[in-house]
C-alpha cells in the first residue's frame, strides 16, 4: 500500500478537553550517597461493591471477609477493607419542614468532591449524584428535569440518602452541591438553577427531515456535531473521575434530552467514559427529560418543512424516527455498560429517580491492594466467590482497566507502550484529535485516501510552558477491514520547534498532520493515536469509513470526496515532510491534493475566516461508469470528451444567499477514467459570520447526469 505523511501549522479553532491521570510506583535513590536511601511507594486500592442474594432474591447478611475469596487475573488477593453497607429501600421519607423558613444557599461551583474522613462518613448512605446536562436539554426539558428532582427531594428522599448536584454547561462540570442530606440546601440549589443555561451549543441536524435548503441530495453536517458529543461524553468522564475517590457504591442520574453519536466518530470517547465509570464504581442512570415523545411524521413547528422528495418517499419521517432512536440508544449504552438502567418515554421523570434509588440496597464493600503494580492500561479480570456458600448469587463488576502511565518511559519502552496503547480497549483521550478522510479514484480498482488530522496548538503550548525549545509528536495508525484484518498501518514522528512561537501563538495555531493510503472499495476501521513526547499525553481517534465503488454508480455522475480548504502551501516549503526526493515525488504524483500550485490542506473543522478565499476541490469521473441509458461513455481506453460544469451555492435559514461562478472541468490527459479535476475559488468577504449550508452542484449535460454534495460550514471574522 502507498502512504505519505506531512505536518503543517494552520489557523483554526478546535475544542480541547484534556485529562491526565497517572500513578507513580517505584523507588528513588539519592545519587552519590551510600548510607541514605529514600523509598517511595504508591499502592492502588481496588474496591468492589458485592451484592449477595439467596435463591429467593433476598440479601444475605452476616458474612465476614473470611467468607469471600478474591482473585485478579487468577492471582489471589488479600482483602484489606471489608464493610457491610445497610441501605433499606423502604425507609420512611424525611419529614416535611416549614417552607417559609427555607434558607437560600450559595452554590459551590467547584470541580471536586470532599474526601471521606472522620467527620464525613458515607457508610450506610445511598449516594445519588444529580447531573444536569444543560447543553443537551431545551428550556422546557430543563424545567421538567428540575421539577422531577425537586419532587423527589420533597416527598421521597429518605434519611439514608445523600444527594449531590452537578451541572455541565460552558464546557465545564461544576459541583453545585457536595453530597448532603440537608433537604433545604438541596432544594435551594435546584430552585436557583436558571432555566435556559447552556443553550446554543446543541448539535445541529442535517438529514432528510431537515428544513429545505434547496438540495435533493447531500451529506450531513456531522463534522460540527462530533465535538459537541465528545464534549458531553468527556464531561461525564470528568464527573466519573471526580467520584472515583469515594469507595462506596454511587449512582449518577444523567438528565438530558438524548445524546446522539455521529456514526462511529465518538467511539473512542464513549469507551473512555464508560471505562472511567466502571473503574470508579459508578453507574449511569440516564433520564430522558423529553418524556413521552409523540412526533409528527414531517416534523413540528420548531422547524421548516423539508420541502423535497423525502416528504413523499417517507425518508423524512424515517430520518426523524432514526434520530430519536439514535439519541436514546446512546443513553441505553451508557446505562447498560455501567450497571444502570435508562428511563425514557415516560412523562413522570420522578419515577426514574425512584427507580435508581431502589436499585441501591444492602451490599458488602470489599477492598484489596492489587499485587499487579504495572501501569500498562490493560484490562484486569476480577473473580469473587463464597466457597462455603454455593447456592448464592453475587453481583459485582468483573474487572477494570489499570492505570496508564505512558509518559513515564524512554526509548524502546516508549515505542512499546505506544504500540500497546493502540491495542487497548480503553482508549486514551488526553489529547483532542479531529480527522477528515477523503477518497479519490486512481483506477478501476484502487482509491487514494488522504487522511488529515488536526491537534489543537494549546497542547503544544503546554510543552512550551515547560521551557522546551521543541517537542516530538509520535503518530501511529492502523486500518482494518470488516474481517478485522490489518490492511495498512503507519508509524511516524515529527519534531516541532517551539522556539519560533510563543505559548500564546501556539494556543491559536492547531497542528495539521496529513498522510495517505491506497485502498480498495469497502468498509474500514481506522484507529489513530498521537502522543506528545514532552508531556506524555496521548489522544485517540477511531471511526469507520466507507470507500464506495464508483464503477457501480450509473444514475448520477460519479464524483470523489469534496474537499473544502482555505490554505494551499508550496511543497518545497512544507514544514514537516517525512519523505524526501524520489519517494516524496512518487507519493505527490498519486495525491490529487498536490499540483503545481502546491498542496491543498483540507479544513477538518469546516471553519473559515471571511478574509480568506474558500477553495472547493473534487474530481468527476466522466468515463468510469455507464451512462444513464446503459451505454459506455468511453471507446476503448479513451473516454469520450465531455463538458462538465460546477458551481457552489450557500444557504442560510432556508434561503439562498449566494452562488459562485460556474467553472468548467478539463479531463486529465491519458486518464482511462475520464478524471476531471474541478476547483472553485470563492471569496467569503461578502458573507456575514455564521453557519451556512454549502451545496456543490456538478452537471454533465452530455448524458443528463448530475452530482450533488452538501455540508455545513461556519464563517468567522
Amino acid at each position: 500500500m502507498t502512504k505519505r505523511s506531512s505536518l503543517f501549522c494552520a489557523l483554526a479553532v478546535v475544542a480541547s478537553i484534556p485529562f491526565a491521570y497517572a500513578q507513580q510506583i517505584g523507588t528513588n535513590a539519592t545519587q552519590g550517597k551510600d548510607t541514605t536511601y529514600t523509598l517511595s511507594v504508591n499502592s492502588q486500592l481496588v474496591t468492589e461493591n458485592v451484592v449477595v442474594k439467596d435463591k429467593q432474591g433476598k440479601f444475605i447478611s452476616g458474612l465476614t471477609a473470611k467468607d469471600f475469596t478474591v482473585t485478579e487475573d487468577g492471582t489471589p488477593q488479600t482483602i484489606r477493607v471489608f464493610e457491610r453497607e445497610s441501605l433499606p429501600v423502604d425507609a420512611a421519607p424525611l419529614p416535611l419542614e416549614d417552607e417559609e423558613n427555607v434558607r437560600v444557599y450559595r452554590r459551590l461551583g467547584r470541580t471536586t468532591f470532599a474526601a471521606e474522613d472522620k467527620t464525613r462518613s458515607y457508610k450506610d448512605r445511598r449516594l445519588m449524584a444529580f447531573y444536569f446536562d444543560m447543553t443537551a436539554m431545551r428550556p422546557e426539558d430543563q424545567v421538567h428535569a428540575l421539577q422531577a428532582a425537586e419532587k423527589f427531594v420533597h416527598t421521597q428522599m429518605t434519611e439514608v440518602d445523600l444527594v449531590s448536584i452537578l451541572r455541565y454547561q460552558g464546557g465545564a462540570v461544576d459541583v453545585l452541591l457536595d453530597f448532603s442530606a440537608d433537604r433545604n440546601k438541596i432544594l435551594s440549589i435546584l430552585e436557583t438553577m436558571v432555566v435556559g443555561e447552556g443553550q446554543g451549543s446543541a448539535e445541529g441536524i442535517d438529514d432528510s427531515s431537515s428544513a429545505d435548503q434547496g438540495a435533493a441530495f447531500g451529506q450531513d453536517s456531522s463534522e460540527f456535531n462530533i465535538f459537541n458529543t465528545d464534549r458531553q461524553l468527556s464531561a461525564l468522564q470528568t464527573a466519573a473521575h471526580m467520584l472515583d475517590q469515594i469507595n462506596e457504591k454511587k449512582s449518577l442520574l444523567y438528565f438530558s434530552s438524548g445524546l446522539r453519536l455521529n456514526g462511529n466518530d465518538n467511539q473512542a470517547q464513549l469507551h473512555a467514559t464508560v471505562d472511567a465509570a466502571v473503574k470508579a464504581g459508578l453507574s449511569f442512570w440516564p433520564i430522558d427529560a423529553r418524556g413521552l415523545v409523540a412526533q409528527a411524521p414531517l416534523g413540528d413547528a420548531t422547524q421548516g418543512s423539508s420541502g423535497n422528495s423525502s416528504m413523499y418517499s417517507g425518508a423524512a419521517a424515517q430520518a426523524t424516527n432514526d434520530r430519536l432512536q439514535q439519541s436514546q440508544d446512546t443513553l441505553y449504552s451508557l446505562a447498560a455498560d455501567t450497571g444502570g438502567k435508562v428511563f425514557f418515554d415516560n412523562n413522570d421523570l420522578n419515577a426514574g429517580i425512584v427507580r435508581a434509588q431502589h436499585a441501591i440496597s444492602d451490599y458488602y464493600l470489599i477492598g484489596y491492594y492489587t499485587t499487579n503494580t504495572a501501569q500498562n492500561g490493560h484490562y484486569r479480570r476480577i473473580k469473587i466467590t463464597t466457597p462455603e456458600k454455593q447456592d448464592v448469587s453475587l453481583e459485582y463488576r468483573d474487572g477494570y482497566y489499570a492505570n496508564k502511565a505512558f509518559g513515564k518511559f524512554n526509548g524502546i519502552e516508549k515505542e512499546r507502550q505506544l504500540e500497546d496503547a493502540l491495542m487497548l480497549g480503553d482508549p486514551i483521550t488526553d489529547l483532542t484529535i479531529a480527522m477528515e478522510i477523503n477518497y479519490f479514484q486512481l483506477n478501476r480498482a484502487e482509491y487514494f485516501v488522504p487522511v488529515t488530522v488536526k491537534i489543537p496548538g494549546r497542547e503544544l503550548a503546554l510543552a512550551k510552558r515547560f521551557a522546551n525549545e521543541h517537542t516530538v509528536i509520535d503518530f501511529v495508525c492502523e486500518i482494518k477491514d470488516e474481517m478485522g484484518l490489518t490492511i495498512s498501518n503507519l508509524r511516524d514522528n515529527v519534531d516541532v520547534k517551539l522556539s519560533d512561537f510563543s505559548a500564546t501563538e501556539l494556543a491559536k495555531r492547531p497542528i495539521e498532520y496529513s498522510t495517505g493510503f491506497t485502498l480498495l472499495p469497502g468498509r474500514y476501521t481506522i484507529k489513530f493515536l498521537a502522543r506528545d513526547d514532552e508531556t506524555g499525553r496521548i489522544g485517540t481517534f477511531q471511526t469507520v469509513f466507507v470507500i464506495p465503488n464508483l464503477n457501480k454508480v450509473t444514475k448520477q455522475l460519479p464524483i470523489s470526496s469534496v474537499v473544502l480548504s482555505s490554505q494551499r502551501v508550496d511543497n518545497n516549503q512544507a514544514l514537516y515532510n517525512t519523505m524526501r526526493g524520489k519517494e516524496q515525488a512518487k507519493n505527490d504524483a498519486a495525491n490529487p491534493l498536490v499540483n503545481s500550485a502546491g498542496k491543498l490542506i483540507p479544513s477538518v473543522t469546516r471553519v473559515f475566516r471571511s478574509d480568506r478565499n474558500l477553495e472547493v476541490f473534487l474530481q468527476a469521473y466522466v468515463g468510469s461508469a455507464s451512462t444513464a441509458n446503459g451505454t459506455s461513455s468511453s471507446v476503448g481506453n479513451a473516454p469520450t470528451s465531455q463538458q462538465v460544469a460546477a458551481y457552489v451555492s450557500f444557504y442560510r435559514n432556508g434561503e439562498k444567499v449566494m452562488d459562485s461562478q460556474v467553472v468548467q472541468g478539463s479531463t486529465l490527459p491519458d486518464s482511462h477514467l475520464g478524471t476531471m479535476p474541478i476547483t472553485v475559488k470563492i471569496p467569503l468577504e461578502q458573507l456575514q459570520p455564521g453557519e451556512y449550508s454549502c451545496q456543490v452542484t456538478v452537471l454533465a449535460p452530455a448524458n443528463n447526469r448530475a452530482a450533488f454534495w452538501q455540508g455545513s460550514i461556519a464563517i468567522v471574522r
